[in-house]
Order: structure tokens, then sequence, then C-alpha cells
């Protein structure tokens, strides 16, 4: 089996350094570049499978980076490094779809657990022949959501765009909906790690949703919360196979 191929992004050339060589003698391929304006042409001449990404680059939006990554290539996973600190970005860029992120100093091992457990997640959802894999829509409420496309339309038929974070949690409540699901299940979903970050992140990506939903006229509440236990999807959903 081919190794699978990491592009690092990262201004300081001993974070790249570090990153290459640890990847490298644990047999995965890596190339790295100073800054975002370099990943495109990484992108057109390898096949990348998970891309680790500084947010904080000189002159540069790492958010918009991130968000373009999200865009044109919806299934690529994304590990943000971010400053210790800097908790809104990891918030922010969680919402924008990247899938994890470790904070500056990190630890090399760390970063190939988490690694290793995004690829093994990307390559299940790739491979696997589960129920979820043979749904071509959901329909609730009015609402349409098609899976292949990830796409999202409204009851009065507007698009409404999702990251790749709320397309995760919404096709957990879709799947399982007018049942209680923790925030435990929900992270799983969404294929990040558990901490005390993140449970205040899903509640952010629920949030989002229901903002979403809000502004394009839905007046139903259709993410319910059950304190103490997480959240319900309150409506019946119709599947397409």
């Amino acid at each position: 089996m081919t190794s699978a191929h990491v592009l690092a992004v990262d201004d300081d050339p001993s974070v790249r350094q570090l990153i290459a060589a640890y990847l490298h003698e644990n047999d995965l391929r890596v190339t790295t570049v100073a800054s975002g304006g370099m990943i495109a042409d990484v992108l057109k001449q390898h096949t990348i499978d998970l891309v680790v990404l500084d947010l904080r680059l000189p002159g540069e939006d790492g958010m918009q980076i991130a968000r373009r990554l999200r865009d044109e290539s919806p299934g690529l996973p994304i590990i943000m490094l971010t400053a210790l600190k800097e908790e809104a970005d990891r918030v922010m860029g969680l919402e924008l779809g990247a899938d994890d992120y470790l904070t500056k100093p990190f630890s090399p091992r760390e970063l190939l657990a988490r690694i290793r457990a995004l690829l093994r997640r990307s390559r299940v959802r790739q491979s696997a022949p589960n129920e979820r894999q043979k749904i071509r829509t959901y329909h609730f409420a009015g609402w349409t959501l098609e899976v292949s496309q990830r796409r999202m339309t409204s009851p009065k038929g507007d698009p409404m765009p999702l990251t790749n974070a709320e397309f995760n949690v919404l096709v957990a409540f879709l799947d399982a909906p007018q049942r209680v699901l923790s925030r435990d299940q929900l992270l799983g979903a969404t294929r990040i790690h558990d901490d005390e970050v993140y449970d205040r992140t899903i509640d952010t990506h629920v949030g989002r949703l229901r903002k979403k939903m809000a502004l394009a006229g839905e007046k139903t509440e259709l993410i319910g919360t059950e304190y103490g236990a997480g959240y319900v999807f309150t409506v019946p959903v119709e599947v397409v196979r």
C-alpha cells in the first residue's frame, strides 16, 4: 500500500523540518511549504491525503486558506496548528471545516497519532459500503440535503452552504431523528477528538445550524436541547436511497 502523503504548511523552517523528519521516520510521505500561496501548485502535482495548516501565516489569512481548502476539496482532512492562547482561532477554524487542531508547541508523536486517526476515518468514509453511503437524499420539514453534492436546500428552494463539520453534525442528526444524541456521539460524527474545547465546539456547530435555518425562514426549532444529555432532531426524516 502506498504511504499517505501529508502537506504541511508553516512559515517556520524549524517546524517544517520537525514535521517532515518525524513523519518520514514513521513511513509517511511529506511535502512542506512556507506559505498558503504554494498550496495550489502542490495539489496540482501530487495527490495529498491530509493537510497540516498553521493558521497564523505572516501576511496571509489562514482562515481564508482553510475555507478555500474545504470548498475545493471537501473530503480532504485538515489539522490546524494554532497558538496556545488563540482559542477563538481554533473555534473559527473548526467552524470553517477543519477536522482537528494542535496548539504550539506540539508533540510530534501526538501530531502523528492525530494524522493516523484522521486518515483511518477518511479511508473508512471512502471505502466502507455502509448504509449511509447508499443514501442519496434526506427530506425533512420541507428541507432537502443531497448527500453526494453536500447540498442543502431550504423549503423556499434557497441553497444553504454548510461547512464540513456542520454537514457531518447534521447528517448524524438525520441518521437518528427524534433520538437524543450526546455530545460524544456528535464528536464522533465530526471526526474530531474529545477534550474540553470540543464540547463547546459541538455547541457552536449546533448553534450555527440553528442560526442558518432561522435566517432561511425556518421558525420551528428542528434541533432541540436535552439539558444534561445532548441534542435531538425534533422532526421525522425521509430517506431516499
